[in-house]
């Protein structure tokens, strides 16, 4: 009898418990974007522009992510001084930086894969292959990637989106004519996707500039989605972040069309 009554309370309680832990989970998730949506508004009103979805160096051979311009106003000093962007995201002088993932970076919803291997674009995309060739390099690992709009970053030439993280290009904030309420500009993925970082990335690796940035185009957490889209492991929902600072859960059953027009900035 005793038994039974203790499987029952068990029963009823464990469902409660683990969504009380869910949500407070949403809540710290919701609360690192507020602060890198904080920190992005302070980079503007210093450099009168959003920072770069992804800044290639010199040789052309690796691109520094939007993120990495942040670390100052996210209190990460002792992280980016870790950073030389002066030369390769692969060169010795970044080796510390690349084993470095930051809390505000991280959803506390998605186990934590601290780092990943970035592997060379395959030959065929079109026909997935198991990586045979050695990983061009480890990327800290991030769960929040900049808005590039509705194309893909990939397949886009000169990675120029709708969006407002775009390759090689700054946008400022009074581009986005559609209105700061109504624009995202940071989204959630999950390493489940496709693996994401904040510091960058080696650009002839396997979706090189999605794992910086991202597109909208189908719904969040769709299964029939590209793997450069955007997803959580929130039940039903993602969390984004809009162009005036605010946060909110975006449903899985959000209108295609609503869903698309919030990823452009005109």
């Amino acid at each position: 009898m005793t038994t039974g009554i203790i499987g029952l309370l068990a029963g009823v309680l464990l469902p409660a418990v683990q969504t009380a832990r869910e949500t407070a989970r949403q809540i710290h998730c919701k609360n690192n974007l507020r602060q890198i949506g904080l920190a992005i508004h302070n980079y503007h009103d210093a450099q009168r522009s959003l920072p770069i979805g992804y800044r290639s160096d010199l040789s052309q051979e690796t691109a520094f992510g939007w993120a990495v311009a942040l670390l100052p106003h996210l209190d990460e000093s002792s992280v980016s001084v870790c950073i030389n962007t002066n030369g390769s995201l692969i060169s010795p002088d970044n080796d510390g930086a690349r084993d470095l993932s930051p809390d505000v970076f991280l959803c506390p919803s998605d186990p934590k894969l601290i780092t990943f291997e970035l592997f060379p674009e395959p030959a065929n995309q079109l026909v997935p292959t198991p990586h045979s060739a050695n990983p061009l390099t480890t990327l800290p690992s991030a769960n929040y990637v900049g808005i590039f709009g509705n194309g893909d970053a990939d397949e886009t030439p000169g990675a120029i989106g709708e969006g407002t993280f775009l390759g090689e290009r700054s946008i400022r904030l009074r581009e986005l004519t559609r209105g700061l309420s109504n624009v995202f500009i940071v989204g959630e993925r999950t390493a489940r996707k496709l693996p994401s970082t904040w510091i960058g990335t080696v650009l002839d690796g396997e979706d090189a500039p999605g794992r910086v940035i991202g597109h909208c185009w189908i719904g969040p957490n769709r299964k029939d989605a590209d793997e450069c889209e955007l997803d959580s492991r929130h039940p039903g929902c993602a969390n984004f972040l809009w162009a005036d600072g605010h946060v909110k859960a975006v449903a899985d059953s959000i209108d295609t069309t609503l869903y698309r027009n919030l990823a452009k900035r005109q």
